[in-house]
């Protein structure tokens, strides 16, 4: 655990320094061009400074071990956080998309200005974007931590206007097509929108104290179901808070057995539950099998 901790905290570092430079990059090329599409652009990357700061924060904190006030550890703070990102994201979205249509519906489009320098600096940004995610895509495969993963799922966002912005810009320099600047932010609010809906709706569920995945249930159920010394399983729950999975399961065991026999075969029915689905707390109760 130690390990995935460190990869998280890292994950978190690198959002926060990654959004840090494409705030200023793109602030200053929207100074330079005027391009709403790079407003919106500007807008996600600024929102993803704010909430990758509170997920860094959020990240640290689930680290935290179990305490007496909190026994089951502190990892719903990854829920908590995730849930304002997709607030903050939402909140973008209308904001980005509110412009775009009035823009839109101006009698003739914005002029756009320098569009070769926020060219340049939205290829910058698509180049820093596509290693963040990478790394981040990584570290959510071997941690499983949400805030990682919604990190990655609105920077991949992200790329999309990034590239939309480009493609603004080039039709503004080579035809003299303002209007689509205005198309392309209405695309990335959607974009952000639907973003904000899959991670809202995520942590919500893992704060409703939802159960795992099916396969992850299936699996477990698999190995009671064919453990040594093991004559059946009944109440098997679990819930999810933030990376981690809490498993409660009771299996039923010879009643003329030993209590050393029946602890060892639940316990290494235990470690087999951890070593297979890592990111688990088990707890077996044993029960004496019907005759």
């Amino acid at each position: 655990m130690h390990e995935q901790m460190k990869l998280n905290l890292m994950a978190g570092i690198a959002s926060v320094c990654v959004a840090t430079i494409l705030v200023g990059l793109k602030l200053w090329a929207l100074h330079q061009t005027g391009s709403l599409s790079i407003a919106a652009s500007l807008a996600d990357s600024a929102l993803d400074f704010l909430v990758s700061c509170g997920g860094l924060l959020a990240i640290y904190y689930a680290a935290r071990p179990a305490d007496e006030d909190h026994a089951f550890g502190h990892t719903s703070a990854e829920d908590l956080a995730a849930l304002a990102q997709s607030l903050f994201i939402t909140g973008a979205a209308i904001a980005v998309g509110w412009q775009a249509v009035d823009r839109l519906l101006q009698d003739g489009p914005a002029p756009l200005a320098d569009e070769a320098t926020g060219i340049q600096v939205m290829v910058i940004s698509i180049v820093l974007t596509l290693a963040l995610v990478v790394w981040q895509r990584y570290v959510a495969a071997r941690t499983g931590n949400k805030v990682v993963a919604a990190d990655s799922l609105h920077y991949v966002g992200d790329l999309l206007p990034s590239m939309g912005a480009i493609v603004a810009l080039w039709a503004s320099t080579r035809f003299g097509i303002g209007r689509i600047d205005s198309m392309v932010a209405l695309v990335a609010a959607a974009i952000m929108a639907l973003g904000a809906w899959k991670i809202g709706k995520g942590a919500w569920d893992a704060l409703m104290d939802r159960a795992a995945d099916p396969e992850v249930i299936d699996g477990i159920a698999d190995l009671a179901r064919n453990w040594p010394g093991v004559h059946g399983y009944h109440d098997l729950k679990t819930r999810m808070a933030g990376s981690r999975i809490f498993v409660n399961l009771h299996i039923e065991l010879d009643g003329t057995q030993t209590l050393r026999e029946a602890h060892d075969i639940g316990a290494a029915l235990r470690r087999k539950i951890l070593t297979t689905y890592p990111q688990t707390d088990v707890i077996i109760h044993k029960d004496v099998a019907r005759d």
